[in-house]
Parts: C-alpha cells; sequence; structure tokens
C-alpha cells in the first residue's frame, strides 16, 4: 500500500527528464538541400596556402561549415513568397530569451546568433525541405564557381583620397593645409547647391559585399572545411555566404 507514492514521484521523475533532456544534436540530423543555386552559411575561418599537383601555390580562404538548421519554412499560400530561414552559431540555452525559444521549438534546438533567409522562386519545390533538418553543403564541388557574399571590414569615416582614391591637393609649398582635400565640389550661384551624391569624406566599410566566378579549391567534408581560392571580405569569424555562382563563366 505504501508503493504508490514511490510509483508517482518516478512518474514525476520521468516527465522532468523529458523535458528537460537536450536538442537533437545538429550532426545526427537528417540532411536536405536549397534548390535552384543552392546556398550554404560557413563562418570565415581564415587564409591559408594549398599546393596543386603541378606545384602551384595557391592562396585560399578556409570556410568554417556550421550547421545550418532550417528554422522556418514559408510558402506563397501564408507568407506571399518562398523562402528558407537558416539559423547558424546555436547558443547555449541560457543565453535564450522566451521569444526566441518559442521561435525555435519548433525545430528542438535553443536558438542560433545568426539568421538568414534564402528565398526561392515561385516555380522551386520544397519537396524535403521542413524545420528541423539541416542544409547539406554536397552542392559544390572542387572546380564550381560559386558567389562567397560577406560584410566588409568597416574603416570608420573616412576621407576622400581613401575612400574614392582622390588625386588630393598639391604637395608643394603654398598649398596650406589642402594637401588632401578634394577640392571644388560644387558650381557657383547657378545651382548653388552640391548635387546629392557627391563622392566626399564619410562612412567606409562594413557593408555587404558579393565576390562572383570564385572557384573552389576543396571541400572537406569530414573535417567541415571549404576552401576557395583568393581572398573573401570580411574579418575572422564572420559569417559567410555561398551560393552556385549565377554569372558562371564556365
Amino acid at each position: 500500500m505504501e508503493q504508490k507514492p514511490e510509483a508517482q514521484d518516478s512518474a514525476t521523475a520521468t516527465v522532468q527528464t523529458a523535458t528537460t533532456s537536450p536538442s537533437i544534436p545538429l550532426a545526427s540530423r537528417e540532411k536536405a538541400t536549397l534548390p535552384g543555386r543552392g546556398g550554404y552559411i560557413g563562418v570565415k575561418a581564415g587564409m591559408t596556402q594549398v599546393f596543386t599537383e603541378a606545384g602551384e601555390a595557391l592562396a585560399v580562404t578556409v570556410i568554417d561549415l556550421r550547421p545550418n538548421l532550417i528554422t522556418q519554412v514559408k510558402s506563397q499560400s501564408k507568407n506571399g513568397y518562398q523562402g528558407v530561414q537558416i539559423g547558424v552559431l546555436e547558443k547555449k540555452e541560457n543565453r535564450v530569451n522566451m521569444s526566441e525559444k518559442g521561435h525555435t521549438k519548433a525545430s528542438s534546438s535553443t536558438g542560433f546568433y545568426h539568421y538568414q533567409e534564402f528565398r526561392l522562386l515561385e516555380g522551386e519545390k520544397l519537396d524535403g525541405l521542413t524545420v528541423g533538418k539541416v542544409l547539406s553543403a554536397d552542392f559544390v564541388k572542387a572546380g564550381d564557381l560559386v558567389d562567397v557574399t560577406s560584410m566588409s571590414k568597416g574603416k570608420g569615416f573616412q576621407g576622400g583620397m581613401k575612400r574614392f582614391h582622390m588625386a588630393g591637393g598639391h604637395k608643394t609649398h603654398g598649398c596650406s593645409v589642402s594637401h588632401r582635400s578634394l577640392g571644388s565640389i560644387g558650381n557657383r550661384a547657378d545651382p548653388g547647391r552640391c548635387f546629392k551624391n557627391k563622392k566626399m569624406p564619410g562612412h567606409m566599410g562594413h557593408a555587404q559585399v558579393t565576390v562572383q566566378n570564385v572557384r573552389v579549391v576543396r571541400v572537406d567534408m569530414e573535417n567541415q572545411f571549404l576552401l576557395v581560392n583568393g581572398s573573401v571580405p570580411g574579418a575572422r569569424s564572420g559569417i559567410v555566404t555561398v551560393r552556385r555562382a549565377v554569372k558562371s563563366r564556365g
């Protein structure tokens, strides 16, 4: 007769274990591939060099392929367009507020530091793209051309010579303090103003930049690294988006 409370305690412990169990590891989830140009979000790890079979040294940028989890799927009927929202760089549970927990509840994850959306064309199918799956980087192989998008380094407020490569003033005596000035920026009484979009000093950098037709040198799926030829805009640990080249030159 005294064993009933013990059964209730064991049931309560089972419920608590189920509610506090960790989310499914992203590496072991089912994978999916975006249609069309594909797409994957990585992190810039830095630069190094590799050697080809002919002994040629190539400067490459290493992109860390972090897990890309599908957190939301948008449809034409419900949202007016087709798209897939991706979460990258998973947070610890104690770093997530209640609203973000509710948003990522369907994907069985805690939350992410970066969310990004890939828009899809109206005719492209959403087969296999469901919330909770992770994207696959199998759409690119060594030798393919891709477009790489990232945020460039911020330079702060800069002058015209650095920002737009202006020539500046004379470097001789008598030029006073106008060595690095712009010079004339307008006309006389007519029109009596400066035209819009005049190249002048201002904020430089920290802008989204896309480098097109970048050659993929190596795809290391075992270590989750992608090596592309040349440099990629932005600093280390920056978010990098990789898609198939939209203007492929072969």
